[in-house]
């Protein structure tokens, strides 16, 4: 049976949906020796999801920098609280590692933050907006593309709350820790799509088009 993917998807219909929440293990790095271990653990992966939280700015001109790098196995995510760690030598090697697939959304926006706190060359990344655009879908944000693909929720509520927190909520490491997480499951589901061929495109109709006068069919 083909899934059903739609080229546009109405943020209208996503308040009507499930929600997802990451049911792993959320571990927070807060120092050298924490994210030593933690980037051993995420390199004997075959695949991590990744993604990045800045505190929101306020003042017109004024951006933060990068507080929060999520990384996510199918089964454990750490949350390195950069703005504790830095970019020190154990991230830099989870970033500039190129056996291991990092699968993210927008990576080109994470990966120029991330370089503002300190150099690094990136490894094995992959953008899904890049592989679901060949789909021929056009609403690329994390949360639509979950919808799209597997009609369940990603809550936002979290995207604007302060990264830089003294102590992250559990509602703050839940959401980082379930962004980071669906990526994972949307390159697999991709991946399955791609090779197997079980998906078709509906292509919605604009308001525009909708008026426009249909051409006969011949019978």
């Amino acid at each position: 049976m083909n899934r059903l993917l739609y080229d546009k998807y109405d943020k209208k219909e996503i308040a009507k949906l499930p929600v997802e929440k990451f049911q792993g293990k959320i571990q927070i790095v807060l120092n050298e020796q924490e994210a030593e271990r933690a980037v051993d653990y995420l390199l004997s992966r075959d695949i991590i999801g990744i993604d990045t939280e800045t505190k929101p700015s306020f003042r017109k001109g004024h951006q933060n920098m990068v507080a929060l790098l999520q990384v996510s196995s199918e089964e454990v995510c750490f949350l390195f609280r950069l703005n504790h760690t830095g970019l020190c030598p154990a991230i830099v090697r989870l970033l500039e590692d190129k056996q291991v697939p990092k699968v993210g959304l927008s990576l080109h926006d994470d990966i120029l933050s991330l370089s503002r706190r300190g150099e690094f060359k990136p490894g094995n990344f992959i953008d899904l907006q890049d592989h679901m655009s060949e789909l021929g879908i056009q609403d690329l944000s994390l949360q639509k593309l979950y919808a799209n693909v597997f009609q369940k929720k990603i809550s936002k509520t979290q995207q604007l709350s302060n990264w830089e927190a003294d102590v992250l909520s559990d509602r703050q490491k839940l959401y980082a820790a379930t962004d980071a997480w669906a990526c994972i499951k949307l390159y697999k589901e991709y991946q399955k799509m791609v090779n197997g061929g079980h998906y078709q495109l509906v292509v919605t109709e604009t308001p525009e088009t909708e008026n426009e006068p249909q051409p006969e069919q011949s019978v």
